[in-house]
């Protein structure tokens, strides 16, 4: 019964690896609070961070892969029209 739920665990360890990863290399280049919370729950307005040059595009990238972590690490992922738990990362 233990292996039926080990791919459960790993896509979670995962996401927790890619976020923890993002939220250290974001904090370690000095950025604050504030822009990681308004931009980590608007992942794709956060690439409109490159029309205000490369650093600042940088720094949303960040947010995104933190924000993509999360989605991971909670089990979520890309959607199958047919039920809400229907995804690239199956029924976990």
């Amino acid at each position: 019964m233990a292996f039926v739920r080990l791919p459960r665990l790993l896509v979670r360890l995962e996401g927790l690896a890619a976020l923890g990863a993002a939220l250290t290399l974001y904090f370690h280049a000095g950025y604050g609070w504030v822009l990681l919370v308004v931009l980590v729950l608007a992942p794709d307005l956060s690439m409109v961070g490159y029309l205000a040059g490369p650093r600042a595009g940088a720094v949303s990238a960040l947010i995104w892969i933190a924000h993509i972590g999360a989605d991971r690490l909670l089990g979520y992922g890309l959607k199958y029209p047919t039920a809400f738990r229907d995804g690239h990362l199956q029924r976990i």
